[in-house]
């Protein structure tokens, strides 16, 4: 039901901004709910991380990418009541959805930025989803992936293009 009327809202804000309603996740329309122009003075971007357009991060150590959702992400989406994760041993696809999360203001889908297979999930989560809002890139980490292609790393953004993107978004 959260789902659904937060589809509506959406679809109502991109109905009255004028813009298309096509979209490849939840997080481009919540995006789109902020009346601010300018990027949010607290959005962290780290370096050394691959960003995903959808608002995912992914962190390499070896074959190993460690996936979270970005700063940016957890403040529009508010505090974060629930968190849906695969379990190990399931198979991830780059740019398709692996899980959610339900804040107070929706629900919206969690995408993988790259492929390969779950090996470990941030058990945290499932009593502590705050743990999002509170710490997106260190202790709020969503899932860890063993990469079955890492040239598909070169398709994610670097921080300073991850910077611009959000501030296009602020621009719109």
């Amino acid at each position: 039901m959260a789902l659904r009327s937060a589809a509506a809202q959406a679809a109502t804000l991109l109905r009255l901004s004028g813009r298309p309603a096509v979209t490849q996740s939840l997080w481009v329309p919540l995006a789109r709910r902020s009346i601010s122009t300018t990027q949010f003075a607290s959005d962290e971007v780290r370096e050394g991380l691959h960003y995903a357009e959808s608002h995912e991060w992914v962190k390499v150590e070896g074959d190993i990418g460690t996936i979270g959702v970005t700063d940016h992400a957890q403040m529009l989406l508010g505090e974060l009541v629930f968190v849906e994760l695969p379990d190990t041993g399931t198979s991830v696809t780059g740019a398709e959805k692996f899980g959610s999360v339900e804040s107070v203001k929706a629900v919206s889908d969690i995408y993988s930025p790259i492929s390969g297979e779950v090996v470990e999930i941030n058990s945290t989560l499932s009593d502590s989803p705050e743990t999002i809002n509170s710490s997106p890139y260190d202790e709020g980490w969503l899932i860890k992936v063993k990469l079955s292609d890492k040239s598909q790393l070169k398709k994610l953004m670097d921080n300073k293009n991850y910077s611009e993107l959000l501030t296009a978004e602020a621009a719109h």
